[in-house]
């Protein structure tokens, strides 16, 4: 049997080397904002577990939150924020990530994954939507890991004003009532340079965090698709049947889950820095400053705060966030190869 696994996906007729982009602006904007919406009470807890300089609790966190006047409202502060960052966020990372793998894949073949996805001659071809979970080109892991580190540093530099909105107005340390007053005080006091506080940090955590995640995804949906679809696994071993083939959407969660879990553990650090830096600028200045004053402080464990519920928060919105995406490009390119062939 070969090794190239077949999944339950539209069927298409022909192979296609590119999509739109409004196809993965769209599909980004629309996966960012379904998990950043169904996940933002997961957001809030975190920064505020992260933000204190002693180690807060995710309990009695919660309990503070629910014992409000209006606990339903206060555990959705700074949806908006949210909701605009991860959004738009999310469409220009993916927009800009398949653009820079489209151009990946042109290059020399040193640059693309030896599969089966492959012509013999070792061109690299956009794999054919009826034979993979994805419409995205198979690249090697270094191209996956540079790709993904450089597509997600340039939308966190877009989006970062509204990441310190988002930071500052889920945190109780300030008592912002809008978004424009939180801007506009953060100007007053801080300058434009307010608006990117904690950039070094989020781009420290973001580039390794988005290179781990893509080349983590793309192996896992490899080795779970060859696992699932391989002679052991693709029939039931008391009738000899064939079992229904597993779903690419399933995959798709299950890969975004475990990768994000992975490449989270691993850049926590940077992202209780991150937040450290966007909440008090003026106390911890830089990264190295941040992270001498921290350990000095609350000790080494004061690096891992929140790492547990950001674990959690990260695997459901990536698996959530690249499920929806890569099913809505599988279906508008299925939908674009029927029309191209008149079907």
């Amino acid at each position: 049997m070969s090794n190239n696994a077949t999944y339950a996906s539209p069927p298409v007729k022909t192979i296609l080397t590119s999509s739109k982009t409004s196809f993965h602006f769209g599909a980004g904007l629309l996966s960012g904002l379904t998990s950043s919406i169904l996940l933002q009470p997961a957001d809030l807890l975190k920064t505020r577990v992260q933000q204190s300089q002693h180690r807060a609790s995710l309990l009695s966190t919660l309990k503070t939150i629910l014992s409000s006047p209006n606990p339903i409202r206060s555990l959705w502060r700074g949806t908006l924020p949210s909701a605009l960052r991860t959004g738009f966020g999310s469409a220009l990372y993916f927009t800009s990530l398949n653009s820079l793998r489209q151009s990946l894949a042109t290059t020399p073949v040193a640059l693309t994954n030896p599969n089966p996805n492959n012509n013999p001659n070792g061109t690299l071809i956009s794999p054919s939507p009826s034979t993979s979970s994805s419409a995205l080109p198979k690249l090697s892991n270094t191209a996956n890991l540079t790709s993904g580190a450089a597509a997600r540093v340039a939308a966190g530099f877009v989006m970062m004003p509204v990441t310190v909105l988002k930071v500052r107005y889920e945190s109780d340390i300030y008592a912002y009532r809008s978004l424009y007053s939180a801007g506009r005080d953060i100007i007053r006091t801080e300058g434009m340079r307010g608006l990117f506080s904690g950039f070094g940090a989020t781009a420290a955590r973001d580039a390794p965090y988005a290179g781990l995640y893509v080349l983590f995804y793309e192996q896992l949906k490899w080795h779970l698709a060859t696992a699932t679809t391989s002679p052991q696994a693709s029939s039931n071993p008391d009738t000899n049947q064939p079992l229904k083939p597993v779903s690419s959407s399933s995959i798709n969660f299950v890969s975004g889950g475990l990768a994000a879990g992975i490449a989270t553990a691993i850049t926590n650090p940077f992202d209780v820095v991150k937040t450290r830096l966007q909440l008090m600028p003026s106390k911890y200045g830089n990264m190295m400053r941040a992270v001498r004053l921290m350990i000095h402080e609350d000790g080494v464990r004061s690096l891992l705060g929140g790492l547990g519920l950001r674990i959690t928060r990260k695997a459901l919105s990536s698996a959530l966030a690249w499920t929806v995406y890569e099913e809505l490009i599988l279906r508008a390119e299925a939908r674009r190869a029927r029309t191209e062939v008149g079907v």
